[in-house]
């Protein structure tokens, strides 16, 4: 399926001159790549710099300004040999002053080869002063006059690794460059002349091979026109998995609407706009002939389980299944806990499976799922497994989980299941990865929260004050109150100078006894589900945990947060660990225990925090300090990245690019005009070539 003019650049790079096997396993741990090739030519393409070395300032030597990069002649005078630990040293001068070239573990032969007594040289680096004389450590270039006609003014710097020098890779690029095609161009010619962009080989040999310190940087038209081209193939797959997707066969689900007014009676509170807006999405996705394929984001406490009950009731109204599924058995049971009431109300039949199930249990849910005996299941991801199966499932909703990347929902679209998926995140998602990741998905956001429920009272304290904390903490014990406890850590560190839950347990129970438990990951889940059992019936008045609690739990008997060492945290997590509060109608307090001093990013994270409750603008905020690697997890999800795009700085590309892939599919759906065609090898040069083979199987 890849047009054969692509080929040299999914080659090894051990196809490119001068590359043997050992370099080639270097490459592969800088550039990545798979077995058994390891890392390809286009890796080394795509790898581009992130800064230069600008010889362009050649002073005299009494000229030549300090702790910066320049290019100056001198006379290499004497050498004197390194004693000890001390450097080898080279004492030059020019017609105007001295500098001595310092080289620590020397290649002594080198140094007097590439530096002759008495021979002019040129050489590059940065001046300092050391006892009173000018230095230079480690040129960075040691050249004759030919030489120097042969070195460029502007020389690209690129990311290392251990065992690989500067040249190496330099060259390594400018090889893949050489192997890099004039390809069709795929981008309107009118709006490459608006943006005053290059085509895109030139585009890579602007940035390989920079005539100045601008045209490597992130703005430059030679990476924004990179990464436009990055940003249109993602689009470009997303709507292709989209329009797939709505070419698919569904079943359509019409409700009756009387099992959810039986849920909406039995509610206490009047669903919230938002959440009546997200449920007629749902619904009018669900009578629709197609499947649908909708994220629903909620902001914590937004109510997104009650949409998903009454979604769920909908499909059981029109005589099909519907699964739950979280990511964490505490989160499951949490589920089952929340919408057990209100399902026992409406009369659904409601179950659950996870992978701590006895055998006997586990074949009887199986068997009730199977024979229609069970109207809703909740469960982890064992309720995927193979051996789990239904009489008719119509609805999956996938809560917390949006990991869930377009790979696995291409997968879900090779099966041609006529099944609805609703993608559930209490994590507000920034708009432009909404568009960036989640482009062949319909989006629904729930904004306001609840009625009754009273602002979180946010407070930045600094951990030289813990004993007045622990105090307070023990006044308010008296009256009842319930509280959270958050370390980073589950034991002590050698490293990190922070907490440890299980040593804060053990402070807090010495003061305040068996009032206090503890809660982290690495207990067994019986153990976890009776600690949590304990602390919901208010027998345990404080619980001290690690970031176990973020998402799910929901105790509205509990009004206090302390999350200790909360400089450590993501905006993300901050922001989840105290929705875990503020639930009941009483006052809630969130203590984020800091230690100073604090750097730029850690304060801006707590200040945002103090100023609003807003997770759409704390998820803003935090795409702004973090990267979208990291705010999304992408880093560690197998969601795709992006080679040259950066969405912090090239976000205001998107919408151009979205708005480009929908007119291409829409005019040509098939990619089969002369632009279609070069947009199927942009596809493939930005690895987003699962869709075109969505165009073979369509």
């Amino acid at each position: 399926m890849r047009p054969a003019i692509l080929n040299p650049l999914f080659a090894s790079v051990s196809s490119l001159p001068g590359i043997g096997p050992k370099l080639v396993k270097v490459l592969t741990r800088l550039l990545g790549g798979a077995e058994p090739t390891g890392a390809r030519v286009i890796d080394a393409l795509f790898h581009l710099p992130t800064g230069v070395l600008d010889r362009r300032l050649r002073p005299k030597l009494i000229e030549a300004p300090f702790e910066t990069l320049v290019m100056v002649e001198v006379t290499p005078e004497r050498y004197i040999p390194s004693t000890g630990r001390g450097p080898f040293r080279v004492y030059c001068s020019d017609d105007t002053a001295d500098l001595t070239l310092a080289f620590f573990a020397p290649q002594t032969t080198w140094i007097e080869n590439a530096l002759p007594i008495g021979q002019k040289r040129w050489v590059s680096g940065k001046i300092e002063l050391f006892d009173g004389m000018r230095q230079m450590v480690h040129p960075d270039r040691v050249v004759d006059e030919a030489g120097l006609k042969a070195l460029p003014l502007i020389e690209p710097i690129y990311p290392l690794t251990e065992g690989l020098y500067p040249r190496q890779i330099q060259k390594t690029a400018q090889e893949a460059l050489a192997r890099t095609p004039e390809l069709t161009e795929w981008q309107d010619p009118a709006w490459l002349r608006t943006r005053n962009w290059p085509g895109f080989r030139q585009a890579l040999a602007d940035l390989h091979s920079p005539q100045t310190p601008e045209a490597v940087a992130s703005g430059s038209s030679a990476r924004e026109r990179l990464a436009y081209d990055e940003l249109l193939a993602s689009q470009l797959a997303l709507a292709m998995v989209r329009a797939n997707n709505k070419a698919l066969p569904g079943l359509a689900i019409a409700g009756t609407g009387v099992i959810a007014a039986r849920i909406e009676a039995a509610l206490p509170f009047s669903l919230t706009a938002s959440q009546v807006h997200a449920l007629a999405d749902i619904r009018a996705d669900m009578t629709a002939p197609t499947r649908m394929l909708r994220l629903l984001q909620g902001d914590v406490g937004s109510g997104k389980t009650v949409v998903a009950l009454l979604a769920m009731a909908t499909v059981v109204e029109g005589g099909r299944q519907a699964a739950l599924m979280a990511p964490t058995e505490i989160l499951a049971r949490q589920h089952l806990a929340t919408i057990q009431p209100l399902a026992d109300a409406a009369g659904l039949r409601i179950g659950i499976i996870t992978g701590r199930d006895k055998p006997k249990e586990r074949t009887r849910m199986q068997e009730a799922l199977r024979n229609g005996e069970i109207d809703i299941v909740v469960g982890t991801h064992a309720l995927f497994q193979d051996d789990v199966e239904f009489r008719d499932l119509g609805l999956a909703i996938v809560d917390e989980q949006h990991r869930f990347g377009v790979h696995q929902r291409l997968a879900l679209s090779r099966k041609n299941a006529a099944i609805d998926v609703l993608v559930m995140t209490a994590t507000p998602i920034p708009r432009s990865l909404v568009l960036t990741y989640f482009g062949d998905m319909d989006s629904s956001a729930l904004r306001e929260k609840p009625a009754g429920r009273k602002p979180v009272d946010t407070r930045l304290v600094s951990l030289e004050r813990l004993g007045e904390v622990v105090s307070g903490l023990g006044r308010l014990l008296q009256t009842g109150a319930r509280a959270y406890w958050v370390c980073p850590l589950i034991a002590e560190s050698e490293t990190l100078d922070v907490a440890a839950a299980e040593d804060r347990y053990n402070h807090l129970a010495s003061l305040f006894g068996n009032k206090v438990g503890l809660l982290h990951g690495q207990m067994k889940g019986a153990e976890k589900d009776a600690v949590m059992a304990r602390f919901i019936a208010g027998d345990l008045r404080v619980l001290v945990s690690t970031t176990v609690i973020e998402v799910g739990v929901n105790v509205p008997e509990a009004t206090v947060m302390v999350v200790e060492h909360a400089e450590r945290f993501g905006l993300a997590q901050l922001h989840q660990l105290r929705g875990r509060i503020g639930r009941g109608s009483d006052k809630s307090t969130c203590l984020l225990l800091y230690k100073g001093p604090l750097g730029e990013v850690a304060k801006k994270r707590l200040e945002i925090m103090r100023e609003t409750e807003d997770g759409f603008r704390i998820a803003e905020e935090d795409l702004k300090l973090r990267g979208e690697g990291d705010v999304l997890g992408t880093r560690q999800s197998g969601m795709p990245g992006f080679k040259v795009a950066d969405l912090e700085v090239h976000r205001h590309l998107l919408p151009a690019a979205n708005d480009d892939a929908r007119l291409v599919l829409s005019r040509d759906p098939q990619l089969t005009s002369p632009r279609g065609e070069a947009l199927r090898a942009l596809l493939y040069l930005f690895e987003r070539d699962e869709a075109v083979r969505l165009l073979r199987s369509g």
